[in-house]
């Protein structure tokens, strides 16, 4: 560079905010919505396959209204919430202590292993039939096999992120004077709760995807048994409104797990 040359100052990028993606969101959602209704105005597809956004509306304030089946709208949520939030329960208290157990003790893991990795591949429906059998068609059996369906990726989550614990962190605790069990509470699980956050949404995802077609097939209240039994009576209106309910729930679930996620580890992009 010539003697006394200056650099031209470089341009900083403009940061879009989030207003802007979200402003994007609602146009694509927007666009998607305006091509329902004229799809389904100008019939270009059976009524009975697609009905109208307003009779998708009409349904849905029918169902807040009135109920369905005689159990009201608030009540069939509640069901499909309490079977996911007690298989997460469940799984959270078992899977994460055994998960970060089995990454640090390799024997331990080898125990595990096995099982886990036979049954993962498995589709959750496929054994379903043996969970009522055994547990019967209440709620006890889909709570097992929602258990069954999230255990093993947060438990894969667990055992990767315990393994990847700076040694530098167990040196200084040591110096500190911890060992046995305070190393685990006070270091390990700390260091390993931003990736079991962030495994703990794709299991929500793997939970609330078994949960639906735990309760279309044997079930007598929730979400997802109101789409099997409106289904059998060629209710599309009822179908479509129980699917955006689902969906929205869905999207309630992760919009929680995602700030909780970002105010635990604030430099994680969630």
């Amino acid at each position: 560079m010539p003697v006394g040359a200056q650099r031209k100052p470089r341009k900083r990028k403009k940061t879009r905010g989030n207003a802007f993606y979200l402003g994007i969101s609602a146009v694509s959602v927007g666009a998607v919505l305006t091509l329902w209704w004229i799809a389904s105005r100008n019939a270009w597809v059976n009524p009975l396959f697609l009905p109208t956004p307003a009779d998708v509306w009409y349904a849905f304030a029918d169902i807040a209204k009135e109920g369905y089946k005689g159990s009201s709208l608030p009540a069939h949520i509640a069901a499909s919430l309490r079977r996911i939030f007690i298989a997460l329960a469940f799984i959270f208290v078992t899977a994460v202590p055994l998960g970060i157990i089995c990454g640090r003790i390799r024997w331990i893991q080898a125990i595990f292993d096995p099982f886990v990795e036979f049954y993962r591949p498995l589709p959750p429906l496929a054994y379903y039939s043996l969970l009522v059998l055994w547990f019967g068609i209440q709620d006890t059996s889909k709570i097992v096999l929602l258990f069954l369906s999230g255990f093993a990726p947060l438990f894969i989550a667990a055992v990767h992120s315990s393994r990847r614990v700076p040694v530098d962190r167990f040196n200084g605790a040591k110096s500190l004077g911890a060992k046995g069990w305070r190393l685990y509470v006070y270091v390990i699980f700390p260091s390993c709760l931003p990736d079991l956050l962030t495994g703990l949404r794709t299991t929500v995802g793997i939970t609330y995807a078994t949960l639906v077609a735990a309760e279309m097939i044997a079930a007598v209240s929730g979400v997802g048994w109101m789409v099997l039994d409106a289904s059998k009576y060629l209710r599309s209106d009822i179908i479509y409104a129980a699917i955006i309910i689902m969906g929205v729930i869905a999207i309630l679930i992760d919009t929680a797990l995602r700030l909780l996620i970002k105010r635990v580890s604030p430099w994680v992009e969630s």
